[in-house]
Order: structure tokens, then C-alpha cells, then sequence
């Protein structure tokens, strides 16, 4: 594991899809704490981390949270646990836990099957800062 990571959270995410790609602006806005890196889950990295979970490799629907050598959290846990990791105000997203997962999870498939129509396709440039924090090999 690169040195880089440690003590770091990875996001993965589709990279194809405006939705995924508008929250990971939306992250890297609020990362005041540098917590976070982001891979695509269409990259080499997102593909290796996939396989090795034995995960889907061609549906790119949910949201991946890992912490290397610590767990990985999927869909709607992924969501809660990054707005905890951000503090502040979004840790009040907590109360998003006191909803039964399979009826969160249910919530965020409904958000995932339609987010290409939900996506606004612009494309977005990451700034220099930024891009350090997207993995790519």
C-alpha cells in the first residue's frame, strides 16, 4: 500500500456518471480534513479493488467507502459514514442511521437507477490540489 494512503479513505465511484462526479466535487469541497482520495471504479485500481472483493466489475451503480486494512462500506452506509468523516453540520446526517439499512439501501437504488437522468453532463476539471487525490494506477 503507498504511503500516500495511510490513514486515508477511498471513495469509488463511476466515473461515468455526472451524479457520481458531482459528489465527488461535493466531497472535495468539504475535505477540509484531506481524509479523503477518490478512484473510478472503471480504473485499474477500482477494477482490483472489485475483484479482489469479488464484487460486480461491469455494473458501476454503488458507492464504494474503504479504508485500507480497515473495512469497506457500501450504498447508503458509505454515504452516512463519509458525511460523518466530514464533521461539522453533516455528522447530523447520524440520523440517517435510525432507518433500517435495507430500507436505505432501497432509497439509494432508486437515486442510483435514475441518476443518469438525474446527471447534469457537464464535465468537470479537477484543480492541481485535487487531482493528487485521485488514484490512477
Amino acid at each position: 500500500m503507498e504511503e500516500k494512503w495511510v490513514g486515508k479513505h477511498i471513495v469509488f465511484f463511476d466515473g461515468d456518471c455526472g451524479v457520481c462526479n458531482f459528489w465527488v466535487q461535493w466531497i472535495l469541497k468539504r475535505d477540509k480534513k484531506d481524509r479523503f482520495l477518490f478512484a473510478s471504479l472503471q480504473s485499474d485500481f477500482g477494477q482490483q479493488f472489485l475483484t479482489e472483493r469479488k464484487l460486480n466489475t461491469e455494473v458501476f451503480n454503488t458507492l464504494y467507502l474503504w479504508k485500507p486494512n480497515h473495512y469497506y462500506l457500501e450504498k447508503s452506509k458509505a454515504v452516512l459514514q463519509i458525511a460523518h468523516l466530514l464533521g461539522g453540520i453533516y455528522k447530523l446526517s447520524a440520523i440517517g442511521k435510525i432507518i433500517p439499512g435495507f430500507l436505505s439501501d432501497q432509497i439509494y437504488d432508486a437515486v442510483s437507477r435514475n441518476r443518469m437522468k438525474l446527471a447534469n453532463q457537464k464535465c468537470y476539471l479537477p484543480t492541481p490540489d485535487e487531482r493528487k487525490k485521485f488514484i490512477e494506477v
